[in-house]
């Protein structure tokens, strides 16, 4: 794609990855990305606010090409993993008078990852401004949004924020800013699940801090922009402090039928009690969908048959997944079914000692299970509905 007018003097200057799968061979992408890259001309000096993915160099070459751009004075980092920073060495190649600009902590990190002359760095510390003639950039220390070197840039006189990653989505989209919001909320809340929600508490201290800039338009690393700021950033206040939904989401295989039978009941329990669930088979894959639905369910119940003794692998992994992204549960247990014996329950339970949850009683029913055996599967479903209105979900 060509450059694009974000604002007066700010050109986006990016590449869309339309055909991208998989993130980190770990985050499945079906709506594709994009690395967001922006151009800032003041009357004095050229600014490049990121770079693209390494695998989008040479398109990124031609798209500067069309610009008939002949210098840049600075390049800022905002971030040093390598789908934003992986175009940095062949920027300062092409911009040979150029600095990088980043963080102090990004510094030995960017000499790590891409081998930078340590030269051509320059650190700025926390709110430190740089002027560009009649425009100013201010940097924003923001570790842990969801790297420890990260910062956002402001642009003072055109109140565009450059968040890097925070506020971004992974959505690949003809389109610069953000114009169908039911399917922007959509990738964003996967894209908070999937990166940013272990980062929350950290997240909403930043909120609090931007909450004092006049902010016209947010241009983030990834996925369209917003000219209408409020919209993002109320739906991530909802996201990391707003209040559960009546929600449980059940991750859950079945390998012979028993705990399908199981999960089925627990469904139409809940339901019974006016409790949204979200079944989430895992061999369906998409981790992706289970990180989204896990944002602001209240109870999470794991299903699982037995497997060696222990819970069913991709149930386990489950486990750990969620024991990683720190969803805001109040409520967890654990449904299954077993032909012999095991110790599901204890292992299942071992995997999510980040999840500060009240463990409700959990159902592991031998062989297929009768319709006396489903009694407790019931008491499960009352258990769950009425912690929910204890708690004001309901």
């Amino acid at each position: 794609m060509r450059a694009r007018k974000v604002t007066d003097r700010v050109m986006w200057v990016g590449s869309v990855d339309w055909d991208r799968q998989i993130f980190d061979e770990l985050i499945p992408l079906p709506d594709g990305t994009s690395y967001n890259a922006y151009l800032v001309t003041g009357s004095e000096k050229t600014v490049l606010i990121d770079t693209v993915d390494p695998t989008k160099t040479g398109e990124w070459c031609g798209l500067l090409d069309a610009l008939e751009l002949s210098r840049v004075d600075y390049i800022v980092a905002s971030h040093a993993e390598q789908d934003h920073s992986g175009s940095i060495p062949f920027a300062l190649e092409r911009f040979a008078d150029a600095k990088l600009v980043c963080t102090p902590k990004a510094r030995g990190m960017l000499v790590d990852l891409l081998q930078i002359d340590e030269g051509r760095i320059v650190t700025v510390t926390d709110g430190e401004t740089l002027s560009l003639g009649d425009l100013t950039l201010e940097f924003i220390h923001a570790p842990w949004v969801h790297w420890p070197e990260t910062m956002l840039t402001y642009l003072r006189e055109r109140k565009v924020l450059f968040p890097c990653d925070l506020f971004g989505s992974h959505l690949a989209t003809s389109e610069l800013f953000m114009s169908e919001p039911s399917r922007v909320y959509r990738a964003a809340k996967r894209y908070y699940a999937e990166i940013m929600m272990p980062f929350r508490t950290n997240i909403v201290k930043h909120l609090e801090r931007l909450g004092g800039y006049a902010i016209d338009i947010i241009a983030p690393s990834h996925g369209p922009l917003y000219d209408n700021p409020q919209f993002i950033m109320d739906v991530y206040r909802d996201w990391v402090s707003g209040p559960l939904a009546n929600k449980v989401v059940v991750p859950y295989v079945s390998m012979h039928g028993s705990t399908q039978v199981i999960v089925d009941r627990l469904i139409a329990s809940l339901a019974e009690q006016g409790v949204l669930v979200v079944p989430h088979k895992l061999t369906a894959g998409d981790t992706g969908r289970l990180a989204m639905e896990l944002v602001d369910a209240a109870t999470v119940v794991l299903g699982t048959p037995t497997v060696l003794a222990g819970a069913h692998p991709q149930v386990a992994y489950a486990a750990i997944l969620a024991n990683a992204l720190r969803p805001r549960v109040m409520y967890a247990s654990i449904v299954g079914s077993y032909g012999w014996g095991g110790k599901a329950v204890e292992q299942l339970l071992s995997l999510m000692p980040n999840l500060k949850v009240e463990v409700l009683d959990p159902v592991i029913l031998k062989g297929l299970p009768s319709e006396s055996d489903l009694g407790a599967i019931d008491r499960l479903g009352v258990q769950i509905a009425e912690k929910h209105r204890g708690a004001g979900l309901v």
